[in-house]
């Protein structure tokens, strides 16, 4: 019989007692990998002949996709908008922590923030696979400066930026390189936006539309040129309004172009959006919802005041605020959390029947484990 290595000199590894989703079921079946990748089980055994180098038994857990963050300013005393000496260190100190929440890669977001702070950020932290060093990093996610001041929320005011010099310069003189970067969350009716959403879109740049007064002809005529996201829907834009519902009414608009999906993140910690809004979004467009923490530089610490960016922020319970004031300013809370809470991609994660992450899996290869 031919080897596992007729194909690959990877090891096949073959999770057992396993439950999977399928059809909106749990069913239960094996799963097989071999370098990071999913096996069709029909061509491994007929075609490949092959076999199970390794086995895990999962012990009836539920297998899942691994969790991916796209929005996410820090944790554990970490700040991603500080310009600290060694900018490296701090994220990937949260990346292997956020390994037993079920992560496996991750944006690390900037908030508002003078151009100082991107010219020395941006360019320390490249794209990179995760492992058991920790989740991997999939580009940088850039939350402002050009966003509205009216929805500007928790971010610092006197940092806010506009296209002056009419588009993708403003965006070079505010962030030096644009290497690295995963998306860039902006207000689409600020003049001149439109030509930054193309060009950033032609650069594989993910552009999301947030903390903004648009309407939702503006919000569609961005779409047309290229944007794919909304950044915490319902959060730090207009309320939804029967008669011109604004970036929420993307969710069902007939002007998104044919093949293109419009995605949306949402905080599911309890605070942000109401269970009802949450279950709203999901009804009205299934396929574009991402879940996110937007989780700060507290996540995973005690109450009391910490940064986010140039601001000065209060955790009170499970609420963070800006200080002195009740300006929400993300969240604490992890993503498998707002999974829970939500109730409701090959990198892995093993739950119980609670949501509980039991074990994360990389490439295949296990890299965090909860103990007995």
């Amino acid at each position: 019989m031919p080897s596992n290595k007729s194909v690959s000199d990877a090891p096949i590894t073959q999770f057992i007692n396993c439950r999977i989703l399928r059809d909106h079921q749990l069913q239960r079946e094996d799963l097989w990998v071999r370098d990071g990748r999913i096996l069709d089980p029909e061509k491994l055994f007929f075609d490949e002949q092959g076999y199970a180098d390794k086995r895990v038994d999962c012990e009836g857990s539920i297998i899942a996709p691994g969790f991916i963050d796209v929005q996410i300013n820090g944790g554990y005393g970490i700040d991603f908008s500080q310009a600290s000496e060694d900018v490296v260190a701090g994220i990937s100190f949260v990346a292997k922590k956020i390994l037993e929440h079920g992560v496996t890669s991750f944006c690390p977001t900037l908030v508002t923030s003078p151009p100082a702070v991107y010219h020395k950020v941006l360019p320390q932290v490249k794209v990179h696979n995760g492992g058991a060093h920790g989740a991997g990093v999939l580009g940088f996610h850039l939350e402002g400066p050009f966003i509205s001041l009216e929805k500007k929320g928790a971010h610092p005011e006197q940092f806010l930026r506009t296209f002056r010099s009419g588009g993708i310069e403003d965006v070079m003189e505010a962030y030096g390189s644009l290497d690295n970067v995963a998306m860039v969350t902006l207000a689409p009716e600020l003049a001149s936006s439109q030509s930054v959403v193309r060009e950033l879109s032609k650069r594989g740049i993910t552009v999301s539309l947030g903390h903004s007064v648009a309407n939702l002809a503006q919000a569609e005529e961005a779409v047309k040129h290229g944007a794919s996201f909304i950044t915490h829907l319902f959060n730090a834009m207009l309320p939804f309004h029967h008669r011109d519902p604004g970036i929420v009414g993307l969710l069902t608009s007939d002007q998104v172009p044919a093949g293109r999906t419009v995605y949306y993140g949402m905080i599911a910690d309890g605070i942000h959006t109401n269970p009802a809004a949450l279950r709203i979004a999901h009804r009205a467009h299934p396929s574009g919802l991402v879940l996110v923490t937007d989780a700060i530089t507290a996540m995973g610490l005690p109450p009391g005041r910490h940064t986010l960016g140039q601001q000065v922020i209060e955790i009170q319970g499970l609420n963070a605020y800006v200080a002195g004031t009740t300006t929400l300013c993300g969240s604490i809370a992890t993503l498998d959390m707002c999974i829970r809470h939500f109730k409701q991609a090959s990198d892995l994660v093993l739950l119980d029947d609670g949501l509980n992450v039991s074990a994360t899996y990389i490439s295949g290869d296990e890299v965090w484990r909860r103990g007995p």
